[in-house]
């Protein structure tokens, strides 16, 4: 079996139920990866359906080329860019969008992307290879205080400071430009680790992080989301680490309650503005048995919310 076809959707069922399909709606996967969810949502759609898938990955472009559906139209660009998509393709509002984040597995498992310190590889760790600067290009001139800034906020890391520091030395004497480069430094400046966790891994998930923009993405595509669904229809996000999962929460938590107005304001209950999401059920995790299949899937929880448009009448 090639590594596409044995490419594992996590929570494939439970996020596409999850979005309820209608058979003539408009869906969106914003992060089409390998297509596990646009073809189960194609499956589930009628005739008159269709749906828009999103990846800024040109290796999914390219598998996403192999599907030959009608309803169904791929676009090379991040969902950062949503709505504006949405209006240059005439489409106003959609019943579902789908979020997927993070890294995928084809994008660890091919050692030329840079992501995984598995391989000793050149350190690239872009997810669109067509554009932007690589993780090499960046800890080349990368300050020495921002860079512990960033391997502490976004990869939660108590050691940011000496890592960075250990980083900066080091290229003076050899530039990092490679997976193992950057794996060796940092496991020589961390001598202890959680059992069986490499002592690079918090590192190479925040500077992962930070070239591809992804937690100021999908703050910014969250709220499109919401504002590009019809009345009932669904947001459903798939997140992988705790900093992704707690602004999905709390967005979707937000907009779920009414506007907070003072006590004792002068204004009638049906005046005050309603909740525009309602949170559906509990956060999805990956059961016993998708787990033994895809043990990748361990981390990974699912956020669902459906909008009411903020109606009056919403109970």
């Amino acid at each position: 079996m090639s590594r596409e076809l044995a490419h594992a959707t996590v929570l494939l069922n439970e996020a596409v139920e999850a979005l309820q399909i209608k058979p003539n709606g408009i869906y969106v996967d914003g992060t089409f990866g390998r297509g596990g969810h646009s073809r189960l949502i194609l499956e589930k759609l009628g005739k008159e359906g269709r749906l828009i898938g999103l990846d800024k990955d040109p290796a999914a472009i390219k598998a996403a080329q192999a599907i030959e559906d009608v309803r169904f139209q791929i676009v090379h660009s991040g969902f950062e860019h949503l709505q504006q998509i949405l209006g240059e393709l005439g489409v106003g509002k959609v019943e579902g969008v789908l979020l997927d984040l993070g890294v995928s597995s084809p994008q660890l498992d091919d050692e030329q992307r840079g992501f995984s310190f598995r391989f000793d590889a050149p350190l690239d760790m872009r997810m669109d290879t067509s554009r932007g600067e690589t993780a090499a290009q960046w800890l080349a001139t990368v300050d020495e205080g921002y860079l512990a800034e960033v391997i502490s906020d976004y990869g939660e890391e108590r050691f940011a400071r000496k890592i960075a520091r250990a980083l900066v030395a080091s290229r003076k004497e050899n530039s990092i430009n490679t997976t193992r480069q950057l794996s060796e430094i940092v496991a020589h400046t961390v001598r202890t680790r959680e059992p069986g966790k490499n002592p690079a891994t918090r590192t190479f998930q925040a500077i992962r992080i930070y070239i591809n923009r992804e937690l100021e993405e999908l703050e910014s595509v969250l709220p499109q989301c919401m504002d590009s669904l019809k009345i009932g229809g669904r947001m459903a996000v798939i997140s992988f680490h705790s900093l992704e999962d707690r602004m999905v929460k709390h967005f979707m938590r937000d907009m779920a309650q009414s506007d907070k107005l003072p006590r004792n304001l002068p204004i009638r209950a049906a005046d005050i503005p309603k909740a525009k999401l309602r949170q559906i059920g509990k956060a999805i995790h990956a059961s016993a048995e998708e787990l033994e299949i895809n043990p990748r899937a361990r981390s990974a929880v699912l956020r669902v919310a459906e909008y009411t448009g903020g109606l009056s009448d919403q109970a």
